[in-house]
């Protein structure tokens, strides 16, 4: 298994450790590293808030309505009305949304997985970490997009 360990620089590199999984009673479910996001700040607009000891790096699960059912295209367009230029990654599929923006040296990643199951709940993280450490993240960051699911229905 691949998890978080800290180099030297404070930097995360990729090293032998410990992945978690995070659920939530709105049917959220994701991996992350729990040695990497060990701190924990609490919730927020109805998730968990992770941070590094550090810091510097935050984590922040989380489940919302999507009243107007809207798909991923539409919803983009609705809560993300200025030009996506100023986007650095941007990609809308049938069933999710991930986008990535810089902010204040720092960047911020957004996945939302759709879920028609649940009355259109949305599953999303909200990853942001030094601007600077692109590449030591993006292992981490690939890894905790790629687990985000709905859990299934009972």
């Amino acid at each position: 298994m691949i998890v978080a360990a800290w180099a030297a620089t404070s930097v995360p590199v990729l090293a032998q450790n410990r992945w978690t999984e995070y659920t939530d009673a709105r049917g959220t479910r994701v991996e992350y590293p729990q040695d990497l996001f060990s701190e924990r700040k609490g919730t927020e607009s109805g998730g968990q808030v992770l941070a590094t000891r550090d810091g510097r790096g935050r984590l922040h699960m989380y489940s919302m309505d999507n009243p107007n059912a809207l798909a991923p295209k539409a919803f983009m367009r609705s809560y993300f009305p200025a030009s996506r230029s100023t986007l650095t990654y941007d990609r809308v599929a049938r069933n999710f949304f991930a986008l990535s923006m810089r902010r204040e040296a720092m960047i911020v990643y957004l996945r939302c997985n759709f879920s028609s199951t649940r009355g259109g709940t949305l599953h999303c993280v909200d990853i942001r970490y030094p601007q600077n450490e692109k590449r030591a993240w993006d292992g981490f960051v690939t890894r905790i997009s790629r687990s985000l699911r709905p859990l299934p229905v009972e």
